[in-house]
Order: structure tokens, then sequence, then C-alpha cells
């Protein structure tokens, strides 16, 4: 395992078309590497951000046709660094959905890993939005865990980030780094963004790399931005704002170590019984 190394979270705004998105991230990629980062991560739908399902069907591709799946390919090559691309829209080889897929890239552009997005966003938001992701998105079914140079990287998306028992059994397997590519909504942001993010580090003793969609996109919809790299006690390194930009900071995976080995909680656990149910609360009750 290699010993300390840059990284990088681009934080963009997606277009409604793939080259369009991919024109406007290609620039901050560059410039991550010209910083200094080995290993740069971009948000959840890198590719577009089309609001309307029957025009995201439409534009989506198989891995084998994807534009922007090729052009980030070639910019891992070009670049010589890793690349967590967050998410792209894939359509299946059915043809009948969609994956929220994550990939990620080696120096040399081989894919190392993919990832589909287990928890889906369907959720109905105070002040009107409406999300439903399982309408277009077929949820994956397993955790994900990759070797890199520095360490064993978790692989996520967005809303899986409200389930800390995937983090916890990435981290139990293993993981040192926790990516959460998101494409968060403002109001959650607002509420939930950075204490999500810091638990999740603090419970794994792991590092985590957020890179965020923020802006207003196609058909009024807004995200948070807010980018983040958290360290596994759970200091903020870097923030990205409101604006599209690159952040970076200097990972020591020795940090990992010497968190889980203060509070060692990821070997604390016990078996136990599940409590007595005393009322059910109604599902669509539920909500962010």
């Amino acid at each position: 395992m290699s010993g300390k190394f840059k990284v990088a979270c681009i934080q963009t705004n997606a277009r409604r078309e793939v080259a369009e998105s991919i024109a406007l991230i290609a620039p901050m990629i560059r410039e991550a590497r010209a910083q200094g980062a080995e290993l740069i991560c971009t948000p959840e739908m890198t590719d577009m951000i089309e609001p309307k399902r029957k025009l995201q069907f439409e534009k989506a591709k198989r891995e084998a046709e994807h534009e922007g799946l090729a052009g980030l390919r070639a910019l891992a090559r070009e670049t010589g660094a890793w690349l967590l691309v967050g998410s792209l829209a894939v359509k299946l080889d059915d043809g009948s959905r969609l994956a929220n897929r994550s990939y990620l890239f080696d120096p040399a552009g081989e894919m190392r890993a993919s990832y589909d997005k287990i928890h889906m966003f369907d959720v109905d938001l105070a002040g009107g939005e409406s999300y439903r992701e399982s309408s277009a998105f077929r949820p994956g079914e397993r955790a994900v865990l990759v070797e890199t140079p520095w360490g064993p990287l978790g692989m996520t998306v967005c809303y899986d980030l409200r389930f800390a028992h995937l983090y916890r059994s990435l981290a139990q397997a293993g993981a040192m780094y926790l990516t959460i590519p998101a494409a968060f909504t403002r109001p959650t942001g607002r509420a939930h963004w950075h204490v999500l993010m810091r638990a999740r580090a603090i419970e794994c003793g792991a590092y985590v790399f957020a890179p965020a969609q923020c802006g207003e996109h196609a058909e009024g919809r807004k995200t948070y931005g807010h980018s983040l790299i958290v360290a596994p006690w759970g200091e903020i390194l870097a923030e990205g704002g409101d604006e599209v930009g690159v952040i970076t900071a200097e990972i020591d995976p020795a940090k990992v170590h010497e968190a889980r080995r203060m509070v060692p909680a990821l070997t604390h656990d016990r078996p136990f019984a599940p409590p007595t149910q005393l009322r059910a609360i109604p599902l669509r009750e539920a909500g962010e």
C-alpha cells in the first residue's frame, strides 16, 4: 500500500445533454490532475441531469455505446490518474430499465470496478418536490469493494448515504475510503449533508470522498453542492461551496489505522434480539 496521496472532488452542474456535461467537466478533471491529484472523483449523474423520464431513457445508452463513458475513460488515460466516475445513466442490456452506475478507472483507462446504486430515492419533500428514482432505474444488489494503490475503496452513490449498515459492511470488509458521489437536493442538503457525511466517516473510521452536483439544472431542479472530503476522525478537510469547481486534500492512509485503533468499534458488534414493535408507522408517512 502506498503512502500519502492527493484526492480531488469535482463539483459540476450537469446539463441535459451528455456531450455538454462531459465538455463541462473535462477541464476540471485536467485541472485536478494539474494540482497533483492521483485520485479524481466526479458526482452522481456526471453525464446528464434530464428531469423528463422519457427523454432520460431515450438519451441513456448501453455501456458499449455510451459516449460519456468512453470520454471519461479517455480522460483517465490522458491524465494518468485514477478516476472515480460518480455515476452515469446506463441502459441495461434488456432495454427495460436504467442503472445508476458508478465506475472506477485506473490510469491506463482500464475499468477496475463498477457499482449500481442500491437504494432508490423515492421521496416526497415538503414544498412539493417529488422524486421516484425507481420508476426509471433498477436498484443494484451488491456492495462493491475495490483495491487501489492506497488500500481498499468502497463504492456507493448518493441516497445510499442514509443506510449506515452498507458502510459498516464495507468498512468491516476492509474499506479505508468511501466514495459517496451525489446530486443532493437543496432541502435535504441543508439539513443533513454535512452531519451524515461526517457520521459515515466517524462510524467507519474511513475517509469519505463526496463530489456533488450544484446549482440549478433543467426544469428548475436545484442541487446542493458543498462537495466534501472528510477524514476518519470526522474533520472536514475540504469543502466546495455553491459553484462549480475543484477541491483537493492530502490523504494519509495511516489516519485510518489510527482512528480504528483508538475506537475499534468495527470489531465490537454483538448479537441482539430485535425490539418488539409497538406501533407500525406506514411507509407512506415516512419521507425526507
